[in-house]
């Protein structure tokens, strides 16, 4: 029988990635991956993320919230907007973003990341 609470920690987590000016860290919870995302300034996906990955724009779909700075980003239908400390989001796929200022953002995010889907 699973326990009717879980908790994982991200500070003990074994998923860890550091693709250019960011860390990735992963627990899985309740079934669900989520993912806490630290973005330094001048993180921009077009040149941190784009070169892995091999697509023109992000291709996952996202959705999160965001703790600390503030992210751009730009859908390939025209759409920009902002999100920043207290904002949650939801970003379809086909994409640009990029870290705004000089303070690291920081972002959960349940679904979607660096190419995943789901």
């Amino acid at each position: 029988m699973s326990s009717s609470i879980e908790v994982e920690s991200f500070s003990k987590s074994s998923d860890v990635n550091t693709p250019p000016n960011a860390r990735v860290e992963a627990v899985v919870v309740g079934g669900r991956r989520v993912m806490r995302l630290t973005l330094a300034p001048g993180w921009h996906w077009a040149t941190d993320v784009r070169p892995g990955v091999g697509t023109d724009q992000c291709q996952a779909s996202h959705l999160g919230v965001i703790i600390s700075g503030a992210v751009e980003a730009v859908h390939e239908d025209g759409t920009r907007k902002v999100y920043q400390a207290g904002d949650a989001y939801a970003i379809a796929p086909g994409h640009d973003a990029r870290v705004l200022g000089d303070e690291v953002a920081v972002c959960f995010e349940f679904q979607g990341a660096w190419g995943e889907s789901g």
